[in-house]
């Protein structure tokens, strides 16, 4: 088993007490919103309803929720805006970040 770092507790976060008209996206276990800074047009953040550490305290049924909205989100964001492509992946974030 590998050790944990950090946190594994759920912390209360910003995105959960947003009411339901923020959202352009939703469904009983997770929601999307459009990114307050947004790194590309339609950056989008994915959320689940429930409080949780890490990707790893969802459940099956939330990590469902969550790739449905994702690709949703893909969808209707690809109709929009006809991008190249997700920024996603290793790309995501490049010269954003410090390490990036």
């Amino acid at each position: 088993m590998l050790p944990r770092i950090g946190r594994t507790d759920p912390v209360p976060g910003p995105f959960t007490a947003l009411p339901p008209h923020a959202h352009v996206a939703s469904d009983a276990l997770a929601f999307a919103i459009p990114d307050a800074n947004p790194v590309s047009p339609g950056h989008s953040l994915v959320i689940p309803r429930r409080e949780i550490a890490t990707w790893f305290g969802a459940t099956p049924e939330e990590h469902a929720a969550i790739a449905a909205l994702l690709s949703e989100m893909e969808e209707g964001l690809d109709a929009e805006l006809h991008p190249d492509g997700p920024m996603d992946g290793p790309i995501a974030g490049r010269g954003q970040h410090p390490a990036g």
